[in-house]
């Protein structure tokens, strides 16, 4: 489905962004925030990142809203792998491939969908219709661990544990090329790009989000290295922003990294059409029994396969 586009000039008052383009439009403030926030916004001809930016009277804007989804999102039987499940919260080992909640372009066969008739359509109402018990995500085409919430308590706890960073979150990566030192420390705020509303990218402080990432060598391979990055933050295409802003980018990442020709080839063999990027291990406090809980994920067959076909 295509964006609608709405252009305009904001009034003629100076304020800020979201207030300016709520008064101009038919849309809330909260609406405008959360555009904003998916790179949605220009202004006078550049992406906007900011709500709180103080704009000029008369200034130009231009707005693509995505169509709505259906109000209710159906449940289908899909498979899941279940790593863990109690009446409060369910832990899912994603596979690659899987979106994770409904949205223009993918409105079905989401896990979202999956979940709902798994649970029988038990699952937190926080997220809204369209994303019932997601506290977080991974991107489509990563796999591995992920919590989602069954009853508003356990989805409370656990996003402020997100918030605070308390979860502890391990992945295991192949990215091209070996990182120097073996074991770093990345940081860097990460915003939508200015150039490309659907990439994220290394931003200036006060523009994007604060964003760390540990990462370490696990084995050397052919061209290419198998990582594992520990997250303090989480936020959007973190690990692939970070480690291709050092010049490591994931193998198979289509969005932030070319293959280098020697790996190319060993990837259009295996089919390997995704980034090289696992969940692996999680850890949390159950937000209801408050027992430490930690669950970890093999690496899956298709980056197993690549990983062997890289070893020297």
């Amino acid at each position: 489905m295509s964006d609608e586009i709405i252009s305009g000039v904001t009034g003629p008052e100076a304020a800020r962004l979201d207030k300016a383009l709520a008064d101009a439009t038919s849309l809330s403030r909260e609406r405008v925030k959360a555009l904003i926030g998916e790179g949605r916004v220009s202004i006078a001809g550049a992406s906007a990142v900011q709500p709180s930016l103080k704009i000029a009277a008369g200034t130009p804007f231009t707005i693509a809203v995505p169509k709505a989804i259906p109000a209710k999102a159906e449940a289908q039987d899909i498979p899941l792998v279940i790593v863990f499940e109690d009446e409060h919260l369910i832990v899912v080992d994603k596979s690659a491939g899987l979106v994770v909640h409904p949205a223009a372009g993918n409105l079905d066969g989401t896990l979202v969908n999956a979940l709902l008739h798994h649970c029988q359509g038990q699952l937190s109402g926080i997220g809204g219709v369209a994303r019932p018990g997601i506290v977080h995500r991974i991107d489509k085409d990563t796999s591995g661990l992920l919590v989602v919430a069954k009853t508003d308590k356990a989805h409370e706890g656990l996003a402020r544990q997100f918030a605070d960073h308390s979860i502890a979150r391990a992945y295991r990566a192949v990215v091209s090329g070996m990182p120097r030192p073996a074991a770093g420390r990345i940081e860097g705020a990460i915003g939508r790009s200015a150039t490309n509303r659907k990439k994220m990218a290394i931003v200036a402080d006060g523009r994007g989000k604060h964003a760390v990432t540990h990462y370490s060598v696990l084995q050397p391979l052919k061209s290419a290295t198998l990582i594992e990055c520990r997250l303090e933050t989480g936020r959007t295409h973190q690990v692939r922003v970070h480690m291709s802003s050092i010049g490591h980018p994931l193998l198979g990442d289509p969005t932030y990294g070319r293959t280098s020709s020697p790996l190319r080839p060993i990837l259009e063999r295996l089919q390997f059409r995704r980034q090289a990027l696992h969940a692996a291990e999680l850890g949390f406090l159950h937000p209801v029994t408050q027992e430490t809980v930690r669950f970890f994920s093999s690496i899956p067959s298709d980056m197993s396969a690549l990983i062997r076909e890289l070893q020297d």
